[in-house]
């Protein structure tokens, strides 16, 4: 068979690419129909960081979302990406959960399954490729391209082989930072097409302005599924657009058999849903020829201007772009995508921003250094290695068979909390976040994250950006949203001398009430933790949460004792004493965000 099929990536990877995520269900539920209508292979419509967005910014439930497009696309297949034995987190989770995650997701509408482990290791893939074949669904290996000097066209059909032997129904080659380039593309696709009698499928991300022309290779040779976004999500570090694809085939032996003008009503729509989300867009999601060089994807390219920019550091990213390629070499040359994206762009913005290499080192990068991830495509560096590992035994066999099962723990776990098992998983996957959208959910105080006006809204009612005074000091406010009036407790999203606080207002009476703003500014501002200036003050390396406080008033110290656990950029790191000696003040609590430049605990030498 000559047709193409395409698989639209618009409802997931399209806004995840240029708009992080933060496209709302509401914003999909109108266009299903018309989506329904143009013959789709599939559309991708969950997985990836769409469940994290939706708890942690969105607070929709997931998997509310999953049943609406399930009702709303009734002919259409549903395509979701789940990162191997992390599912959709950050760690490895054990096969009961696995298997449970799964065997849900298909209960609530998934079809398509494209499953692929960061490393290529393929024992990671192993579980859920098993229980998606056992829900009766549609199991997609996944190969994860890269290029680097132990990654070949041999290697990557030894993969295919390897995963066609494991029972998957198809192949997709995975190139998540638009490191393919037009005869590589044919190579790799003949080559597979000779190897293994399965259908493959070309996803290839357009950072670098060379998509069109790989799908067009790909084709040529042999691959009849591509992965393309409709064109006003498109492009960029998004995917090559759907309509120019349609309209380059249209008339050959290839031609997809879509409608062109269904799918440019589609186009327009989009268009202006786009509009909503303009505070989301990023510098850095048009075409980016650097990634053939640093091989960063675009996604992790915003993400990484966006920790710069809260530090007041943006001038660093060419540093730090220069420093991930060493980091990568050093972990033993990973491909870049979650989590291994995030593991390698933390650490590279610590090694930067501290002025010492490996400093700081995460716990992800500890972990991965032990064998936690899985087995690295070519050898770590050693020295590297033994600095954040220790002693510790190395891990060489599958990580997740040295996990126990763990989701009857959870389920108790959750008790008063989970109305259901999808909640228990929900909460299995991001134990805060999730805990704390269920929380809201039973409270009934829900509440998305605030989308801006565009810039041409009308008159501002009340000052958005002002100076306060207060005690001696002045401190620079900018109020970037709030929400709903009327209720009891307010939530104002402001910046203070630039950091961004997140501060709840109650309402006492009518004047706290008209003068909300202002009682949210004090109230941030009295939260405000001293400057570091002293040996013994302990500080984060860059914007973040705490995870957990290990310490507290009165307690004695030792020099690279362990005090605090962060998270910056989804990645956690242990925060160590830098002096002996006790604690004399600890200004967090679990659950703050934090900045470099204030202080979080006092210790005091030999007191």
């Amino acid at each position: 068979m000559s047709k193409v099929q395409i698989t639209d990536v618009v409802l997931r990877d399209a806004h995840q690419s240029l708009l992080a995520t933060r496209m709302r269900l509401a914003d999909m539920l109108p266009i299903l129909p018309k989506l329904d209508a143009v013959g789709y292979w599939s559309l991708e419509c969950w997985g990836g960081a769409t469940f994290d967005a939706c708890v942690r910014f969105l607070k929709e439930d997931p998997w509310e979302r999953l049943r609406s497009l399930r009702q709303g696309l009734p002919n259409t297949r549903l395509q979701m990406l789940v990162r191997g034995q992390n599912l959709l987190g950050y760690r490895h989770y054990s096969d009961d959960v696995v298997r449970a995650f799964i065997a849900r997701s298909a209960a609530n509408g998934m079809d398509v399954f494209r499953i692929f482990d960061a490393l290529n290791d393929l024992r990671n893939l192993r579980t859920a490729i098993e229980a998606t074949k056992e829900a009766g669904k549609h199991a997609q290996g996944t190969i994860c391209y890269t290029v680097s000097p132990v990654h070949d066209i041999a290697g990557f059909v030894a993969l295919g082989r390897e995963l066609a032997s494991m029972g998957c129904d198809s192949i997709a080659i995975k190139d998540m930072a638009g490191l393919l380039t037009p005869y590589a593309t044919a190579e790799l696709v003949k080559a597979l097409k000779d190897a293994v009698d399965l259908p493959l499928h070309l996803h290839s991300h357009a950072t670098a302005g060379l998509s069109e022309m790989c799908h067009l290779k790909a084709i040529e040779n042999g691959c009849r599924h591509i992965d393309t976004a409709i064109s006003s999500l498109a492009g960029g570090t998004s995917h090559a657009p759907t309509e120019s694809m349609v309209a380059a085939l249209a008339g050959t032996e290839y031609d997809t058999g879509l409608d062109l003008i269904k799918i440019q009503e589609i186009g327009v729509y989009f268009y202006q849903v786009r509009k909503r989300y303009h505070q989301f867009e990023s510098d850095y999601t048009g075409v980016d020829t650097r990634v053939q060089v640093n091989q960063v994807p675009g996604g992790m390219i915003s993400n990484l201007a966006n920790q710069l920019k809260e530090q007041n550091a943006l001038d660093r990213m060419t540093e730090v772009m220069a420093e991930i390629p060493r980091v990568r070499m050093d972990l033993g040359y990973p491909p870049l995508v979650t989590p291994t994206s995030q593991i390698v762009g933390t650490q590279a913005v610590l090694n930067v921003l501290t002025g010492k290499r490996y400093q700081t080192i995460t716990n992800e990068v500890k972990r991965y250094l032990q064998g936690g991830y899985g087995k690295p495509p070519a050898a770590v560096n050693p020295t590297l290695q033994q600095q954040a590992v220790g002693r510790e035994e190395l891990i060489d066999v599958r990580p997740a068979d040295l996990l126990p099962p763990e989701l009857e723990r959870l389920t108790e776990e959750a008790a008063g909390l989970a109305q259901s098992e999808e909640d228990v998983l929900t909460v299995a996957m991001f134990p805060e976040i999730g805990r704390q959208f269920l929380e809201q959910r039973a409270a009934g105080i829900l509440e998305p994250e605030p989308l801006e006006p565009p810039p041409s809204a009308g008159p501002k009612t009340a000052p958005t950006e002002f100076n306060i005074a207060l005690h001696g000091e002045t401190y620079h406010v900018k109020v970037t949203g709030a929400g709903h009036k009327g209720r009891p407790e307010r939530h104002f999203y402001l910046a203070i001398d630039g950091v961004p606080e997140e501060v709840v207002v109650e309402t006492l009476d009518e004047v706290v009430l008209t003068g909300g703003t202002e009682g949210a500014v004090k109230k941030a501002i009295a939260g405000k933790r001293p400057k570091p200036s002293k040996d013994g003050d302990v500080t984060a390396s860059m914007p973040g949460n705490i995870v957990d406080v290990l310490v507290k008033e009165g307690d004695a110290v030792t020099a690279g004792q362990a005090v605090l656990i962060t998270e910056a950029m989804k990645m956690e790191t242990e925060v160590q004493a830098p002096i002996s000696g006790k604690v004399t003040g600890v200004y967090v609590r679990k659950g703050d965000a934090v900045t470099p430049d204030e202080v979080l605990v006092e210790i005091t030498p030999g007191a």
